[in-house]
Order: structure tokens, then sequence, then C-alpha cells
């Protein structure tokens, strides 16, 4: 009984902190970052082309971590970057061809950051057989397809043509000899003998690539100024295609040929959050782990080549891996255990010198009950020694006396049993001596009595 009695007391002397601490833990949920939200929306490409291509893998992949992954085909990489940029907030994840940025606006631009380069997707430049076609200068009286406006194929037929400082000439479209088509638009017209050639860009394993090398009709032309053009064009790559690559059993190429490429990058903007990108970038690599054609096994997701910045949480992936958590724990466990160490941290640093000042509290609230009677005692003090104590000396003995019974009934802890001791035995002091000043009084009035009568 005496414990819990004591229990009850050092509860009451410490209630001020329970409004302190749901205060501070609504503070501290206040600005943690909200949980990491169940689904993303994707902007890819077309339907046919590499990028809605690999979405389908990330997707089915994403779906083993608990992650929807809502993909939306697109005309190409302009049109990825409106939707990012948009302020929608409908679309958080996009991919986007290295060397589109340059078309971009710098308020666009600013509003993204790269999660990772993916893969190498060539620019085919595909020809009716036998045209002869191996510089960009021998495209000038044909009839070719440079790309859907607003595509990474477009974006790329653009810088080589700027290089060459003949950008009036494509932007006419060649006074009209030339088309802006879309992938599978131009694969028809030039089968059907509509076109002389077309731009492509595309990754290796594309069916488009597959059909048009599989076609008795077409060939592969070999870019013979590519090296030339990735010197001036940092953001394409000169890749080396070896014999045979692409077409072992019909030997395609024929021989050793150049191609241009530039790089699939996955890109994010604000409305993305931050602790899902190595669950995303953990499903691409297992996308992309066999490698291509082009790629080797192993290679990418990569943090280069990238003209935008990565992320701080891509660019910690890209150097040390997977977080420590995530290694050993289930992504969305791994996640509430992060974000509330967050929060744990500061919370027991504000917490403990709390904690260390409830003692002195308590040892402040039990004294203070007990120098709350000591004032008592002082008042009596100051009334003898200001003569004061005559006219109230009853009054002030049955106060004492009510005090003392009182002083039985409280309840101290132990260590403190002593100064509760202590004032039992000041208060009988003050009562007998009071009591002696009560009894000289009424010995003085008894003698002054006498010597009247």
């Amino acid at each position: 009984m005496h414990v819990l009695k004591q229990t009850a007391l050092f509860i009451r002397a410490n209630l001020w902190m329970v409004p302190l601490v749901l205060v501070l833990l609504w503070v501290l949920f206040r600005f943690l970052d909200p949980a990491p939200p169940r689904s993303l929306v994707m902007t890819t490409g077309g339907e046919s082309g590499g990028y809605h291509q690999f979405g389908e893998a990330l997707k089915e992949r994403l779906a083993r971590e608990g992650l929807t992954l809502e993909l939306r085909p697109s005309r190409g990489s302009m049109d990825n970057i409106q939707r990012l940029t948009d302020g929608s907030g409908e679309v958080q994840l996009g991919l986007i061809q290295s060397g589109v940025e340059q078309m971009a606006d710098a308020s666009q631009l600013a509003q993204l950051n790269g999660l990772a380069a993916l893969y190498h997707e060539p620019l085919w430049l595909f020809q009716r057989r036998d045209l002869g076609i191996q510089r960009l200068s021998d495209l000038n009286d044909k009839r070719v397809s440079v790309g859907g406006d607003g595509s990474g194929t477009w974006s790329v037929v653009r810088s080589l043509f700027a290089v060459q400082n003949d950008l009036q000439r494509l932007d006419s479209l060649n006074d009209g000899q030339w088309q802006a088509l879309p992938g599978r638009a131009s694969v028809n017209a030039l089968l059907a003998d509509e076109l002389d050639a077309a731009f492509f860009v595309l990754p290796a394993s594309n069916s488009i690539v597959r059909e048009l090398i599989a076609h008795p009709d077409v060939e592969l032309v070999d870019i013979r100024q590519a090296r030339a053009f990735s010197a001036r064009l940092p953001f394409l790559a000169d890749i080396r295609v070896p014999e045979g690559l692409l077409d072992i059993q019909r030997n395609i190429p024929a021989g050793e040929i150049s191609l241009l490429s530039p790089v699939a990058t996955l890109v994010a903007n604000d409305d993305f959050h931050p602790a899902l990108t190595a669950l995303v970038l953990d499903a691409a690599r297992d996308v992309l782990r066999e490698g291509n054609l082009i790629d080797p096994p192993g290679s990418f997701p990569a943090a280069q080549p990238m003209d935008l910045p990565l992320t701080g949480e891509a660019d910690y992936y890209h150097q040390r891996g997977t977080p420590f958590l995530q290694r050993y724990l289930p992504f969305w466990i791994a996640s509430i255990v992060d974000r509330y160490i967050v929060l744990v941290i500061p919370f027991i640093a504000i917490m403990l010198p709390l904690m260390r000042s409830m003692g002195p509290i308590y040892r402040w609230r039990v004294r203070s009950r007990v120098y709350r009677w000591y004032e008592h005692l002082r008042r009596v003090d100051r009334l003898i020694l200001k003569d004061q104590i005559a006219s109230v000396i009853n009054d002030e003995i049955a106060a004492l006396h009510r005090l003392e019974d009182e002083l039985t009934r409280v309840d101290v802890p132990l260590s403190y049993a002593h100064e509760l001791y202590s004032l039992h035995l000041h208060v009988r002091y003050m009562i007998k001596r009071l009591e002696s000043m009560q009894a000289a009084q009424g010995a003085k009035a008894g003698s002054i009595t006498n010597s009247a009568i």
C-alpha cells in the first residue's frame, strides 16, 4: 500500500510531462516524411517501343514487392518531360533519352532528377537495299522518316543535323520530302517502298529492329562518321557492332559497323517519394541483369552517363548498393523502421534530460509539502518576536495541534521521513513554547488579580 501511494505521488508530481510529450510527438510526426505510396505512375513511350517494353518488365517486377506501377504510353521523351513537369503530380517517373534535355526548357529541367542510366538505345538507320547510304548528306534526295515530332529519334537526328549546320533542312523536312513518322508508321512505309530510309532509336532487342533486320528488302546503314559525331555530341556513344552480332545465321551485319547511341535514362520529379528509390532501382537491376546484345550483363543501371543531377538516394544506391535495412528486411518493414528511427533519435535526445528532471522535481514536490508547514512555524515565531502573540496565543496553539494531527496522516517516501519527523519535533517544540507562554500569562494575570485584592 505504501509503495502504491508513493507511486501515485510520483505520477502526480510529474503529470506536467504528459502534455509536453504529446506536443513533442505531434511535432515530430508533423515533420516526419509521409509513408511511401503503394503505387506509382510512369510515362514511357509508344506501346511498340523499348521504353514501354522496359516499363512492362519493371511493372511486373515491382508487383512482387507490393508496389503497383501504372504505365502511360506517350509519343516519346519530350512528351514525357512535359508530363513530368506540368505540375499536376499525376506522373512521378519517366523514361527519357539522353540528349533531349537540350530541347527542354531550363524551368522544366529544374524539376527533374536522375535516378539511373538504363541501357544503350542505338540510332538505327535502315535503308532499302542497295541504295548506298553512308552519310547524312546521302539522304538529301531520298524519302526519309526522321522520327515522330518530340520523339527521341527526332531529338538525336536534330542534334546530328545541328553539328552539320543543316537544321533548316530538317526543320523544313527537306522541303516536304522527309516525313516525321512514329516508329510503326515508319516501318510500314519503309516496307511498302514509300520511304527510302528511316531512323529509329530503339534497343537492340526491340521487335521493330528484329523485324527490319530479318527483312530481305531492307538493310542496316553503317554510319561512317559515327566517331566524329560522338566526339562532338557527348551524350552519344560510338558503338562498334561486330560481324554477325544481330543475326549469326544470316551474318548480319556482314562486317563490323558503327552506330551512334544515346542512353535511356530513368528520371523522377519532386512528386516521387525518395524512399522508393532503392526499390525501383533494385527492380530495374533485376530486369537488366542479363544485359543485351549491346550492353554486357550487370552494366546497368548505372550512375553515368547522366545529364541530370542524381538524387541523394540514387547516388547512395549507385555507390553503396541497397540500404542496410532493406538488405535484411522486406522493403515496407524496412521503410517503417527507417522512418521511425529518424523519429526516435530526436525523441530520445529530448526526453533524456526531461526524464532526468523527474527525480529533482519529485523531490521538490515532496519537500515543498514539508516546507509549507514550516511557514506556519515561522509565522508564529515572527508574532513572538514582535510581541504580538499574546492576543492570539490560544488560536495558534489550537492551530498547531491541528497541524500535528494532520502530520500524523502525511505519507512521504522513507528517504524523506527524517524531514517529516523533524517537522513533528519542531511543531511539538512550538506547542510547548506557546503553552509555557500561555501558562506564564495566566500566572501573571492571577498575580495581578491577587495584588488588586
